[in-house]
């Protein structure tokens, strides 16, 4: 593992490395992980340094593109508050942890603790939230990553029945306002979802239990990998969904929450994803397909 100063976006960063891939993450501002690649490869991740939205009251948020923390549910006098502040940045084993001032609205600090468990194209993300108010905090850990615009988005669906009779509902949806049930850019399928992220107006936005613990976002044959635990019994917002995709003109989202969960002040909840890039990954935007990468790369949920 590497770790060095560098610029992304015109921004301080510290690169984050090894044999295989490489992140940068912004030293002024978030935290926000600015770009994460293969060696020698393109940015996979958005960039989008003049996207902002309104907090009521407040001011701007300038998103940039990349991946971010937020807690859930979304609401903007909350959700949208700035985070324009230098963040701390200390190595850690195998990576660095990177700490956000105190939101003063919230009570709530973010934290992303990032590593590079071995030589591989694998990133390890810990969101944690810790709050640091003197009221008890109700919400979910929200993970974001923003992806270039061209690619397919890969949304595995539950295929098992839920009962031993089959008789059961297996699979819910969450469709935001925005979301075309007559969309071209959407592909139904019975054990995947594919969304072409090739909007040039408009938006949409879904969302499902991720029962089958991963995503995936294939641009020019490389594919990247987002897995997140899912819990069963656990409560999750937005009518369940542990897993969401947006899209719109600029960029592809893959998201997922953490359980919903009382934080209490002086303690955390820590939210984990793993990444994984492969590279010369031939794809189809076919059901067949999503079976043969689970397969290929081992992605099933254990």
């Amino acid at each position: 593992m590497n770790l060095k100063q560098t610029t992304y976006l015109g921004q301080p960063c510290v690169e984050l490395a090894n044999d295989a891939i490489a992140l940068c993450v912004a030293w002024e501002f978030g935290p926000r992980i600015l770009s994460l690649r293969a060696i020698n490869g393109p940015n996979l991740f958005a960039e989008m340094p003049n996207f902002t939205l309104t907090c009521p009251g407040v001011g701007k948020l300038r998103l940039w593109g990349g991946h971010r923390l937020w807690h859930a549910p979304e609401v903007a006098r909350r959700t949208y508050l700035p985070d324009d502040q230098p963040v701390a940045i200390e190595p850690v084993a195998q990576g660095i942890l990177v700490t956000q001032p105190l939101e003063r609205d919230t009570g709530i600090r973010k934290r992303l603790r990032i590593t590079l468990p071995d030589e591989s194209a694998t990133v390890i993300v810990d969101h944690v939230l810790e709050n640091e108010g003197v009221w008890p905090a109700t919400c979910a850990p929200w993970a974001i990553t923003q992806l270039r615009p061209g690619g397919t988005a890969v949304l595995p669906q539950p295929i098992a029945p839920s009962d031993p009779d089959g008789l059961q509902p297996n699979r819910s949806l969450a469709l935001w306002p925005y979301t075309d049930m007559h969309s071209p850019h959407i592909t139904w399928g019975n054990s995947a979802i594919f969304v072409n992220a090739t909007l040039t107006q408009g938006a949409l936005k879904l969302g499902f239990p991720g029962v089958r613990g991963w995503m995936g976002y294939v641009w020019q044959e490389t594919l990247f990998v987002k897995r997140a635990q899912f819990d069963p019994q656990a409560h999750y917002l937005d009518r369940s969904s542990s897993n969401q995709c947006y899209a719109n003109h600029e960029c592809l989202e893959l998201e997922t929450l953490g359980p919903e969960t009382t934080i209490l002040p002086g303690t955390a909840v820590t939210h984990r994803e793993t990444w994984q890039l492969f590279d010369d990954v031939p794809f189809v935007a076919e059901e067949t397909a999503v079976a043969n990468l689970a397969a290929q790369f081992g992605l099933e949920q254990q």
